[in-house]
């Protein structure tokens, strides 16, 4: 098979030279929180990325282009769309941002039912493609699924990871409205940007006509008003370009490459390696604990040990999980830590596939400045404080409104010139971020059969919707459409994507926390049971999805983890 050969070609410069306090695997939002925590307690740390380097500003070569600039217009040709029919699907691909997606042929893995996998392979990982939208999980969220029967208790608590959102949203900088909500708690806020006059008015509309729906201005990643620990970061402040997929020169958004990196980076601790596969976990069965790393070189195929104390995986899901599935000892035959076998189970993700569209009449002599990066949102309101419908979560709301462009009967011509420089009417877009419920049948796991150029075993993907994730999309589809209807809207249509999952981009689990190392693969700091020094905080140790977007928990939750690991290393309990 491709790749074999690499196996047995160890490359090591010798065990003192390869050796660090901490290794991290990933450089993309988790990783890199890692590293910077890691980093600012004095632990030598080497962060492994399979992909290329990518440095803040110096590497973002589209940044600054103009749409007449690109030889399509922004637009892929139609060879390579027909050539990559996954990534193509992605709403953040195109000519601008072709150098950040992996092609579908590059990385190859096995659909048994159809899963849009969209990666980024480069120093940042997908931390330069997110869109940067941030909440605050709540206690319902937490305590969900032990109050509902569903997936395994969460180990920890909404007042367990508070702190440690405040941590985090004040180095990263998040701006959003302080509105005293139960279902979506406030954090530390920069200031909120501003709702458009027709949202404000949608707004209004339904806030009013609702007593448990509450239409909020959207939190994200974008410094309004930079802040001290920002300007020290070589931050300013976000330009309102909505160009962020590009990677942003001010560093107004969030990312590993303008934020974490470089911060670690100056502490003197952080080593940096770039086209580095990862191949495995090292375990030692005399130790009985982790105590380095396997690594293909993505370019010559040579295989290279590293060693620490701790290990901290942070490839991202699905990565995560391939990684510790391949992790294979005499301890651990089924992957590292699998003594559960729930290794690779319990997939889940956010059911994206319902929108609505409308349109609005009035306000036709207003206009916004700037594009903002944010809309509004409305927090979940199905089966909050007890189970009240008959499926089982529920879904938050995102919504904005803008202007197009005047109507043309032609397509072409001095009539069509003419009308594109007045603004058209406004209209209306709504999403749904359904909670779905993790699944023991939904998994991931390894080909018996096909590897990929490294030697390493490609990943099958299994995970699919079930009844309840039909329920919780009508249920968004009738009431979004009643509350547009309410807030005046006219021509409202409904539609539903049938989007495979994955294109979501938030899928989570496989490698689970938990109370019980019987049915789960962590601890509530993230160790793994039966491997300690071990260290999940990606999106694979997620228990549940909540509907809240991820990216910002994952966040806290490493922080958390990367200054327990450290306290139990003076302890000498690692």
């Amino acid at each position: 098979m491709p790749g074999d050969s690499t196996i047995v070609n160890i490359n090591s410069t010798g065990k003192d030279q390869n050796s660090f306090d901490a290794i991290v695997i990933g450089s993309g939002i988790s990783g890199g929180w890692a590293a910077k925590e890691l980093c600012d307690h004095g632990l030598k740390t080497l962060i492994l990325e399979r992909g290329r380097d990518v440095k803040h500003i110096k590497d973002y070569p589209t940044a600054t282009l103009n749409p007449w600039q690109f030889p399509h217009r922004g637009r892929m040709p139609l060879e390579v769309e027909k050539e990559n029919p996954i990534l193509s699907r992605c709403y953040a691909y195109g000519e601008s941002t072709d150098h950040f997606f992996v092609k579908d042929k590059e990385h190859p893995y096995t659909q048994e039912k159809p899963f849009d996998w969209i990666r980024g392979y480069q120093v940042g990982g997908k931390s330069l493609l997110w869109a940067r939208a941030t909440q605050r999980w709540s206690r319902f969220d937490f305590e969900g699924p032990a109050r509902d029967g569903f997936a395994v208790d969460w180990p920890i608590r909404y007042e367990d990871i508070a702190p440690w959102y405040s941590h985090v949203e004040k180095f990263a900088g998040i701006s959003g409205n302080y509105d005293g909500l139960e279902t979506l708690p406030d954090g530390e806020f920069l200031p909120p940007w501003e709702l458009n006059c027709v949202e404000k008015e949608l707004q209004q509309k339904i806030n009013s006509s609702y007593n448990d729906r509450y239409a909020i201005i959207g939190r994200c990643a974008h410094l309004t008003k930079p802040k001290e620990i920002h300007l020290q970061q070589g931050r300013g402040q976000c330009q309102a370009r909505t160009l962020c997929e590009r990677g942003c020169p001010y560093g107004g958004y969030f990312s590993s490459n303008a934020s974490t990196l470089p911060w670690a980076a100056k502490t003197g601790n952080l080593t940096l390696r770039p086209q580095s596969v990862v191949h495995s976990i090292i375990y030692d069965e005399q130790k009985g604990k982790a105590v380095g790393v396997k690594v293909i070189d993505a370019q010559t195929k040579t295989a290279t040990e590293f060693f620490a104390k701790i290990i901290f995986v942070n490839a991202a899901c699905l990565n995560s999980n391939l990684v510790l599935l391949n992790s294979t000892s005499k301890r651990f035959p089924n992957g590292l830590g699998n003594d559960s076998g729930v290794l690779g189970r319990y997939m889940a993700f956010h059911n994206y596939r319902g929108t609505i569209t409308a349109s609005v009449e009035g306000h036709e002599d207003q206009y916004y400045y700037g594009r903002k990066p944010t809309g509004a949102m409305l927090p979940n309101f199905r089966n909050v404080r007890k189970q009240e419908k008959d499926f089982l979560r529920g879904y938050m709301m995102h919504f904005s409104s803008s202007r197009g462009h005047g109507n043309s009967k032609d397509d072409i011509g001095a009539e069509f010139k003419e009308s594109i420089t007045e603004a058209g009417p406004w209209g209306v877009f709504m999403m749904m971020q359904g909670e779905t419920i993790p699944k023991y049948e939904n998994h991931v796991r390894l080909s018996k059969d096909q590897k990929d150029e490294w030697g390493i075993p490609q990943l099958v993907t299994s995970i699919g919707y079930d009844d309840n994730d039909e329920k919780v999309l009508k249920d968004f589809l009738e009431q979004g459409s009643e509350m547009l209807d309410k807030a005046g809207c006219k021509n409202i249509h409904q539609h539903d994507s049938k989007q495979a999952p994955g294109l979501d981009i938030h899928e989570m689990g496989g490698i689970r926390m938990g109370k019980d190392s019987k049915t789960s693969m962590l601890n509530k700091w993230n160790q793994v049971h039966s491997c300690q020094n071990v260290f999940v905080t990606d999106g694979a140790c997620m228990a549940s999805t909540s509907t809240q977007n991820p990216s910002l928990t994952f966040m806290a939750i490493t922080a958390r983890a990367a200054n327990h690991a450290v306290e139990e290393l003076k302890k000498g309990n690692l």
